[in-house]
């Protein structure tokens, strides 16, 4: 048989999968980060073809990605990473992974 290894994860993967537990919420984020990205790109495109009126475009796409992110932190229960970096410049608190889905560390030994 094979030996067995542990896979590991670059640090922001396993923290970034810590935080989409929940499915609906991780298949909702696997549509609407390519369609953020796509926006982008094409808003690219658009613009050095000098396509100013097609502005529409890249706009509803980043809408529609960052919305159906949106609804994924809603139905997982924790705030998206934007709103935790404001949280945390303006030292408020912020849920960076749902209670719910929160590793429960065992009891102090006496």
């Amino acid at each position: 048989m094979f030996p067995s290894k542990e896979i590991s994860l670059p640090g922001w993967l396993s923290n970034w999968l810590e935080r989409h537990q929940n499915p609906a919420s991780f298949w909702l984020h696997m549509v609407g980060i390519p369609m953020t990205i796509a926006a982008v790109a094409l808003a690219g495109i658009q613009l050095s073809l000098w396509r100013w009126d097609l502005w529409w475009r890249p706009t509803l796409l980043l809408a529609g990605g960052y919305f159906l992110q949106w609804i994924g932190h809603v139905i997982e229960g924790n705030d998206m990473g934007e709103v935790i970096l404001v949280k945390k410049l303006l030292g408020r608190p912020y849920v960076a992974v749902s209670p719910r889905y929160a590793r429960k560390e065992s009891p102090p030994l006496r």
